[in-house]
């Protein structure tokens, strides 16, 4: 097995528009190492698309689609950190997971986005910077018993 030459930062920036998915995903497919294990692969993946579907239908919902969405993914020894850049107008994740009902009872069909990003990943953020951007940050660990179990939610 080829070793990693880690940590590995990767860089895309796409256009705000669900269309560019296809793209997002394929990209993610070419940093695939075999020394992740593939449920732990594909639960990023998962995690990665619905990051970006939620950055062009919330953030990024009156913007133009030429509007930027830059997308991050760092694979170390241990974990793969995924960051989502938007423009949007930010909220408090926190905040909104509580008050939020659990995805069994929520038949609205919306926010349930999070709540999948929540249960696929070890540990996720959603952050103003100071360059007024946001940064929907998500880790999940594969070194281990399938990854980490650990699940929560920064501050």
């Amino acid at each position: 097995m080829e070793k990693l030459s880690l940590p590995r930062k990767n860089n895309l920036q796409i256009k705000t528009d669900l269309e560019a998915l296809a793209e997002i995903l394929s990209w993610f497919a070419r940093l695939y190492s075999p020394q992740i294990p593939r449920q732990i692969w594909l639960r990023c993946e998962l995690a990665l698309a619905e990051g970006f579907t939620n950055a062009v239908r919330h953030a990024h919902k009156d913007k133009s689609k030429e509007v930027p969405i830059d997308v991050e993914v760092t694979i170390s020894d241990d974990t793969i950190e995924m960051e989502i850049w938007d423009s949007g107008a930010g909220f408090d994740l926190k905040q909104y997971l509580e008050t939020m009902p659990k995805s069994e009872d929520n038949q609205t069909g919306g926010g349930r986005g999070l709540q999948l990003i929540q249960k696929t990943t070890d540990d996720f953020s959603y952050t103003r910077t100071a360059d007024n951007r946001n940064c929907l940050l998500m880790i999940k660990f594969y070194r281990g018993e399938n990854g980490s179990s650990q699940r929560k939610i920064a501050d």
